[in-house]
């Protein structure tokens, strides 16, 4: 490598390094405590109690209240709303249910109401859900409570990111090729002793940085996908609708007629969620049934069943196009949240060294700014 190409490498390295990293640092900072969200959320907040423990809510049986009757509950909640959302629990008998001033409501004016299958009891209410730290983590951590704008800039920075760490790489061998790998000089003046610390541990997490910073990237794009989705996948499902006014909520079918339509046409699966008419999820003529398979890689992968919100009747069903699914495994994987303790310990870990990766490297760069500028004035001096 010639003497020009590591100064083009090292200009590279050095700007998007600097550009992303004090969002990197925000990113790692607060997702540090978002890997553990389910474990810390289980200390902080009373564990509800049920009517029938160990029943499925998505599961047919007799011990669980019909799906209508839940609608009705949660709507006498939320007097004047409709429903948007409902999204079932696999292992007890919760269940979330999404209300909203109009169909096409933005996040921000819903409400969501957990509710008991088993005894139609309401457990808790959006405000209970949107008190504490980690959902204020979780909203910093995906688009700086920016939205669209706040998440299409981060995963900006994610791209940076990967090119800074490609970068890296290109310039590690030549600047470490005398010494034997993993060498850390600490007898060295502290910007020897740095360098090697920043390194070791960049090139001991390269492939995990890689992949997190490409998922976050994945990530941040997730409303341009969903509404490619909609423009694309759906519309053609939904072909035959074309050009009719919306279903009014209060001509909505029976959802648990629905439900058992939807079953028939995807057998094998489970529900995951159902998503209402006029909403982002669905027609403007249609509950949207999401399934979802049995294994750790299926149940990230799903199976939207569209059924005739007004007749019943099936209309279509087909899996996820690639970018969906592509999204839809980054998530677990962003967070390491698939693999367990272990998993979230390693990744809490790799979290830390990259913390650690960026402070040195914004060391590093402050520090050979100032021995430049030392450098500089002792040639004015002599």
């Amino acid at each position: 490598m010639t003497g020009r190409t590591i100064r083009i490498w090292s200009w590279l390295h050095k700007w998007t390094s600097l550009l992303c990293t004090l969002f990197l640092l925000m990113l790692c900072l607060t997702g540090m405590p978002l890997i553990f969200h389910d474990e810390i959320d289980g200390l902080t907040q009373a564990p509800p109690s049920f009517g029938a423990p160990g029943v499925a809510s998505s599961g047919v049986d007799s011990a669980l209240l019909p799906l209508d009757f839940m609608a009705r509950k949660a709507l006498d909640q939320a007097p004047g709303e409709v429903l948007v959302f409902m999204a079932f629990d696999n292992d007890q008998p919760a269940m979330t249910i999404t209300t909203a001033p109009r169909p096409d409501s933005p996040a921000a004016e819903m409400t969501i109401h957990s509710l008991d299958r088993s005894t139609g009891e309401l457990l808790w209410s959006e405000a209970d859900a949107a008190d504490g730290v980690m959902p204020f983590l979780l909203q910093l951590h995906t688009d700086m409570f920016l939205g669209l704008p706040g998440m299409l800039f981060l995963g900006f920075m994610g791209v940076l990111f990967a090119i800074a760490l490609v970068s890296g790489v290109v310039l590690y061998l030549p600047f470490t090729r005398k010494l034997p790998f993993g060498t850390l000089r600490v007898t060295r003046r502290p910007r020897v002793k740095w360098l090697d610390y920043h390194n070791l541990l960049g090139i001991a997490a390269l492939a995990w940085m890689m992949v997190v910073g490409l998922t976050g990237v994945i990530n941040a794009l997730s409303t341009p996908i969903y509404q490619m989705w909609q423009a694309d996948e759906l519309a053609e499902m939904t072909a035959a609708y074309a050009g009719q006014s919306p279903i009014a909520p209060r001509d909505y079918g029976s959802l648990d007629l629905a439900m058992a339509q939807a079953r028939r046409a995807v057998p094998g699966y489970t529900p995951q969620f159902i998503a209402f008419p006029g909403g982002a999820f669905s027609s403007g003529h249609h509950f949207a049934v999401f399934f979802q398979g049995g294994t750790p890689l299926t149940q990230r992968l799903l199976t939207p069943a569209l059924i005739d919100a007004r007749t019943g009747a099936f209309t279509d069903a087909r899996a996820m196009p690639w970018y969906v699914s592509a999204l839809a495994l980054s998530q677990p994987l962003h967070f390491g949240d698939y693999g367990g303790m272990i998993l979230k310990v390693l990744w809490a870990v790799l979290t830390l060294f990259t913390t650690i990766v960026l402070g040195t490297g914004v060391y590093l760069w402050l520090a050979k700014g100032a021995a430049n500028r030392r450098r500089l004035a002792e040639g004015r001096s002599a």
